[in-house]
């Protein structure tokens, strides 16, 4: 009976628990109505997998361990406590945290082991520190364009791809013969400096609209990364954890491509949001219509039925809870209210999705870009708040454009268009959007949370909350 119950049976037993709430988690999280409890799988999950790892006999002291878990809990808490609008940089940055400790235990493993290590071996920890490190810059210049401490505009250069691709070929090219002779120690240094270079220059000639993916194609190498240091550490929970993460953000990155109708080499490589520069002597924009509140209001009440497409003007405005008054005014008006989003509205995957939720939207208001193309030739008004590129009829029209074949929402095609926007500046893209020269489009220039809640108490009487 007491063989049974040791202390590696229980430790294997707690991770069994673990993986298979890692599992549901991401099962549970890709639907919004049980995407609460995906959470809360995922963080039993983790404290599970803390706590068998504290179990095992080879922890000589727990005091630096402890120490680690304070000063952690002391960082995590007010990295966590961020507004809605800095999740995606703080995403960004928990992949950053996450590659740099990968980086540091792969490093530390190399120089306990070395040069008695196999083939096998140093060829994983050599996977894990390279994608270790170059997520590590990555991640933090991902974070830098995010926050706008960094231009969100590509920054290139003539020959970038081709100093990328030498950079990490030469990093491979070190890896190789550390594989063959992991006694040339003084060589590993130049595994790690290599890739962290890489990851800046992988990131720098990347567009802020191309964020999204991004941050899921930094997540998947953080994963992939933590994997490899499952095989290292010899831990089968980190293999499976770090696989679903590669695995998932992968996939994620995959949709996120489709999505815009664009490869990953053109993502990574494109130089994608540059702002078009115009013919010389090309003539001026056409004028604009625009409108008060009051008039958006009388278009709005008057209506059957609107689509409401939120974009990351609304999210940087903070104007989602705006919003959800708005749609009550609507609906109790009569009018058919629903909610087109597009995969790639805003900085990360589920972006809009997650501020609308927060301002308690039904989620059965909240449809998909194909879900809602089919309605916007039957919809009175659509309402686009700070939206820019997944509306533009250009990537349908225009061969020349750098958005042309990249899914859009058709809100071209509803009876109205209104937009607010803070101005006539282009979108992450770079480019005009000629969706705003429509004369059934009225430009609605303003703050999206003023404006929202002006339109609401026009709607009210007056009785609004105001902003």
């Amino acid at each position: 009976m007491n063989t049974f119950f040791t202390t590696d049976t229980l430790i294997e037993s707690t991770y069994l628990v673990a993986t298979a709430l890692f599992i549901l988690s991401l099962k549970w999280l890709s639907s919004p109505v049980t995407a609460r409890r995906g959470l809360f799988a995922g963080e039993a999950g983790m404290v599970l997998a803390i706590g068998g790892t504290l179990l095992h006999a080879g922890i000589i002291d727990y005091k630096l361990i402890a120490i680690g878990l304070v000063v952690g809990t002391v960082i995590g808490i007010p990295l966590g406590n961020v507004a809605m609008t800095a999740v995606p940089q703080r995403t960004a940055l928990s992949h950053a945290f996450g590659a740099l400790c990968v980086t540091v235990v792969g490093t530390a493993e190399f120089y306990l082991r070395a040069p008695d290590i196999s083939p096998f071996m140093m060829a994983v920890l050599s996977m894990e520190v390279i994608l270790g490190s170059l997520t590590f810059t990555g991640s933090l210049m991902a974070a830098g364009k995010l926050q706008e401490v960094l231009s969100q505009r590509p920054i290139t250069y003539k020959g970038q791809n081709f100093v990328n691709a030498l950079l990490f070929a030469i990093a491979l090219v070190v890896a190789v013969i550390l594989v063959i002779h992991p006694d040339q120690i003084r060589l590993f240094p130049i595994m790690i400096v290599i890739p962290l270079i890489f990851g800046v220059m992988l990131v720098i000639p990347i567009g802020g609209a191309d964020m999204p993916t991004v941050i899921s194609l930094l997540n998947s190498y953080a994963g992939l990364s933590a994997a490899a240091m499952g095989f290292v550490l010899n831990s089968k929970l980190l293999i499976i954890a770090g696989a679903l993460d590669g695995s998932s953000g992968f996939i994620l990155s995959v949709i996120m491509s489709k999505a815009m109708n664009r490869s990953f080499t053109n993502v990574l490589f494109g130089g994608f949001g540059q702002i078009q520069a115009t013919a010389s002597g090309a003539k001026e924009a056409p004028p604009v219509r625009s409108a008060t509140p009051e008039e958006a209001a009388g278009i709005l009440g008057a209506a059957s039925k609107v689509v409401v497409v939120p974009g990351y003007g609304m999210a940087v405005a903070q104007a989602q809870h705006k919003v959800r008054e708005l749609y009550d005014s609507l609906t109790k008006r009569g009018v058919d209210v629903t909610f087109g989003i597009h995969p790639v509205a805003g900085r990360m995957p589920g972006h809009m999705n997650v501020l609308l939720a927060e301002a308690d939207i039904p989620y059965d208001k909240l449809l998909e870009m194909d879900q809602i193309n089919g309605d916007l030739a039957q919809t009175d008004v659509a309402l686009i708040i700070g939206a820019n590129d997944v509306t533009n009829p250009a990537a349908r029209t225009d061969p020349t454009s750098p958005i042309y074949g990249m899914p859009i929402l058709d809100v071209d095609k509803a009876r109205t268009v209104m937009v607010i926007k803070r101005s006539m500046a282009a979108g992450f893209a770079g480019i005009d959007n000629p969706l705003y020269y429509l004369d059934k489009t009225l430009m609605l220039f303003g703050d999206a949370k003023n404006f929202v809640s002006n339109i609401v108490r026009e709607l009210t009487g007056g009785s609004g909350h105001g902003s």
